[in-house]
């Protein structure tokens, strides 16, 4: 088992870095920093994720729990994030993002 502080800490650290208008998945920051998987972000993200873009983590397909998709939508419309046409899922094909390994903290 990971200990939870680093885990906590490189997953935020990449999320930090996805630029304005871009995404990850939950999937590709677990692969971004080892031997984790989407759950394990996500449950980073619910519990320590309101410091950092969490609007930039969004799921495989584009979209976000329910619950988030409004406050989301205001910082999509204010980075230009490129959307589906029904407004609510992010383009992945057009705004997914992959830090360069050197990048990564």
């Amino acid at each position: 088992m990971r200990d939870r502080e680093l885990l906590t800490e490189q997953v935020l650290a990449v999320v930090e870095t996805i630029p304005p208008g871009r995404v990850m998945s939950y999937g590709a920051i677990a692969r971004a920093v080892g031997a984790v998987g989407p759950r394990q972000v996500g449950q980073v993200m619910a519990y320590d994720g309101g410091g950092v873009p969490w609007w930039r983590v969004v799921r495989a397909d584009g979209t976000l729990p329910a619950h988030l998709a409004a406050r989301a939508g205001v910082h999509y419309r204010r980075e230009r994030t490129p959307m589906r046409t029904d407004g609510v899922r992010v383009h992945m094909a057009a705004a997914q993002w992959s830090p360069k390994p050197s990048s990564l903290p």
